[in-house]
């Protein structure tokens, strides 16, 4: 059995830079990553995307240079293996940077494994047994498959899936018009695929003012995406090696079909094999666990950081939650909070030692 001071499970955002200033404090920290560091940001969100909307982005400006008197005498093409070897160089120099940087961390060890809950002090890495006082649980989230009549008959897609692309989609049908969908349609729009999005609501991003739905809608129809919405009863089915996406809308035709589906309905959090209930940590209906104003989950010595508590599945809301413990737990003042927020979590902190020294 291994003690530690603390405990961080998964490499997301927050979790290197929370290992980091513990570590710094003179803590002995152990950090826990069974796949691949840096989680969703660096290997299949913002880091590699980005890198597609780069390339997206300049196959696009080609095609238009003649309108800044610039002629590339003839058609523009997309070589969609390079595209592809770039973003994975790209994403792939973040994710060694992490990992080099955690274990030549000095107070840190890194465990390579699955991550398990014992009880609200212990947790399993694979045949070992790590103990810590406080525990924070990073482990992020994935893509939603959602239940689809016919899904488990066809091939799809998913935002993780779509990283190893290295060809050119005929014609991409992705279900979900919020913002990994339609990012996706983008970027495979410029790249030369036709491009159809789906959505169940009235309107795209229907989280947004309706104003907003309307132009991020005009400028996908001026780039040539295809967009249904009021999709309703929505089932897939093979159609040779195409798929066909049955759409119930109450405008066009009820049938899209194309050579590839990509699913964007939503995200879900990687806590459904952590065994929670072993440490007592409340989660809802939808696997994120359950915090406070200030992250504490239902156990006290244990927090919930990033995409997993359902609080923002963004890089800068994971990477706030962090900055957020720092002065709420070790007494750090940290500049960028109100003076309202900082005596707030200098008051916690203090709540805190009390619980503990009781």
């Amino acid at each position: 059995m291994a003690k530690h001071d603390a405990i961080i499970i998964g490499t997301g955002q927050a979790g290197p830079s929370l290992a980091g200033r513990l570590a710094k404090a003179g803590m002995d920290v152990a950090i826990i990553e069974r796949k691949f560091f840096g989680g969703t940001c660096v290997n299949t969100g913002c880091i590699p995307t980005k890198t597609l909307v780069a390339s997206a982005y300049a196959a696009h400006m080609a095609r238009r240079a003649a309108d800044y008197g610039v002629l590339t005498n003839g058609a523009v093409g997309v070589d969609m293996k390079a595209v592809k070897a770039r973003k994975d160089a790209v994403s792939g120099k973040s994710k060694l940077g992490l990992e080099s940087y955690l274990k030549s961390l000095k107070g840190c060890t890194v465990y390579e494994n699955h991550a398990r809950f014992v009880s609200a002090k212990e947790v399993t890495v694979g045949d070992q047994v790590l103990t810590g006082d406080k525990i924070f649980i990073n482990v992020g989230g994935r893509a939603l498959v959602p239940k689809i009549p016919g899904l488990d008959e066809i091939h799809y897609l998913t935002n993780s899936s779509m990283m190893e692309v290295d060809f050119l989609p005929r014609h991409l049908i992705i279900i979900g018009g919020s913002y990994v969908g339609l990012e996706f349609a983008q970027i495979y729009r410029r790249f030369g695929s036709e491009v159809t999005v789906i959505e169940l609501a009235p309107r795209l991003i229907a989280r947004e003012d309706e104003d907003v739905s309307k132009a991020v809608a005009a400028i996908l129809a001026r780039e040539g995406v295809g967009v249904r919405t009021d999709a309703e009863c929505v089932s897939v089915s093979a159609d040779g090696k195409d798929v066909s996406v049955q759409l119930g809308c109450a405008k066009g035709p009820d049938t899209v079909t194309g050579s590839h589906l990509l699913l964007a309905v939503g995200r879900r959090s990687n806590t459904d094999d952590l065994a929670l209930d072993k440490a007592g940590i409340a989660f809802n209906a939808k696997g994120y666990i359950e915090v406070d104003d200030f992250l504490q989950t239902s156990v006290p010595s244990i927090w919930a950081l990033g995409d997993c508590n359902g609080r923002g599945a963004f890089t800068h809301t994971s990477y706030n939650d962090f900055e957020m413990l720092a002065p709420l737990i070790y007494g750090y003042q940290v500049s960028i909070y109100p003076p309202v927020f900082e005596r707030r979590c200098c008051e916690r902190a203090n709540e805190l030692t009390n619980e503990t020294t009781d």
